[in-house]
């Protein structure tokens, strides 16, 4: 899903940002260019930096052991 349109940022760019350190909308902004334009995807994309940060430190269901 596209989430930044201005900048046509992708949920799965977000994730792969989060999963490379990025921590924060600050860091989305530099990096991606998320909310730098319009702002209106801000909250969306700041859903999805809480979501990819909360899977990361959970593990990804796929990779853990069973």
């Amino acid at each position: 899903m596209i989430v930044c349109i201005c900048n046509c940022v992708s949920e799965r760019e977000i994730e792969a940002c989060v999963a490379e350190g990025a921590s924060s909308l600050k860091d989305l902004r530099d990096q991606l260019g998320v909310g730098r334009d319009c702002g209106k995807c801000v909250s969306c994309a700041r859903q999805v930096l809480r979501d990819a940060k909360l899977e990361q430190s959970q593990g990804s269901p796929a990779l853990q052991p069973v």
